[in-house]
């Protein structure tokens, strides 16, 4: 057989199909595996080329068979589905994988850690559990309200006043309802528990990683922002510059432009939706800072400043979570401490 240079290998369950072509593109090897022998496979070839989709179990891979001696790139699925010829299959998604990891242009994903792995499985756990907190929160004040019992806007009005609503012998609930509700607000009670928990790692995490305590630096970045950063982004080398990472997340404006007319549209929201939304939600607090410090006659961002003056506040959050990101990515590539710019400092 001749010498495999590039291998597109199509992630599965459990059958995995492998398209392996020679330094000429002719296709040299074309066979099915299952899971046990994906590792003896490649321990047996030479060092080459080895594309992979985007995926669940994707990161694990690229580690697995990049410790073998090969060089592993990740592409992301929209990325190779033009290279896929007539029908979809298994067969023909490896052929197009395998086509499109060796094109010159084509943009990768920057195979994550472990510990990459580990944080952003933490921030999707309290997600998950913020989101049933608020589902479940929201059906226990349906059934009160079918009652006649009307609570106030907030997180902490239904665990305070839901006890004494149980006690009381004169609101009108059923024995029925209000032992459904004791068992809704024991469950309730269990998810605030487990969400504060998760955060309590999240928050361990961060003091124990330099880049993290960096980024946290940066006016409207907390915790939870630095920690995501740190875990979606990767290597911030494979971006060339801040603004690649801003359209990675999203926050650049998205074009219609044709025949030399420029038609710039909002924003793109690529990437992370959860990181964007930390970022602008960041930048929302830096804007209330402005404003509050401008009352108080205090000095501010005059491009912060500015910007408010002509346009929209929604407007303004994203340019600032955009410039936030082309920041972080200056932090991490160089591996520099954030510094407070010379215009706030003159201001």
């Amino acid at each position: 057989m001749n010498k495999i240079s590039v291998i597109g290998l199509d992630l599965a369950k459990d059958l995995f199909q492998v398209h392996g072509v020679d330094e000429r593109g002719r296709a040299v090897v074309r066979r099915q595996l299952k899971r046990r022998e994906v590792l003896a496979f490649f321990a047996n070839l030479e060092p080459c080329l080895v594309g992979l989709e985007a995926c669940g179990g994707c990161h694990y891979w690229a580690r697995e068979i990049g410790k073998l001696g090969h060089t592993v790139k990740a592409m992301a699925p929209q990325f190779v589905r033009p290279y896929v010829k007539s029908q979809k299959n298994d067969l023909a998604d490896a052929e197009a994988i395998c086509e499109a990891v060796a094109r010159p242009t084509m943009r990768f994903v920057s195979v994550k850690t472990v510990d990459q792995q580990s944080i952003l499985q933490l921030h999707r756990a309290r997600q998950l559990l913020t989101q049933m907190r608020v589902g479940l929160s929201n059906h226990m004040r349906a059934l009160l309200i079918e009652y006649g019992i009307a609570l106030p806007k907030g997180v902490k009005a239904l665990p305070e006043r839901l006890p004494a609503i149980l006690e009381s012998a004169e609101n009108g609930l059923t024995d029925t309802a209000r032992a459904l509700l004791a068992v809704l607000d024991t469950q309730y009670r269990s998810l605030c528990a487990q969400a504060v928990q998760v955060e309590a790692r999240i928050h361990a995490w961060h003091r124990q990683n330099e880049a993290s305590l960096r980024l946290s630096e940066i006016p409207g970045v907390g915790v939870l922002t630095a920690t995501a950063l740190v875990g979606s982004i990767g290597d911030a080398k494979a971006f060339r510059n801040g603004r690649q990472l801003a359209a990675f997340l999203g926050l650049v404006p998205q074009q219609r432009s044709s025949g030399g007319r420029e038609k710039l549209l909002g924003i793109t929201k690529r990437g992370d939706g959860y990181v964007r939304t930390l970022l602008v939600h960041g930048a929302r607090a830096v804007i209330r800072g402005v404003r509050i410090r401008q009352r108080a006659g205090r000095p501010v961002d005059p491009w912060l400043a500015a910007l408010l003056t002509r346009a929209h506040p929604n407007k303004v959050a994203v340019a600032q979570a955009a410039k936030v990101a082309r920041i972080a990515w200056s932090l991490l590539a160089r591996e520099r401490t954030y510094t407070v710019p010379t215009t706030a400092c003159a201001a």
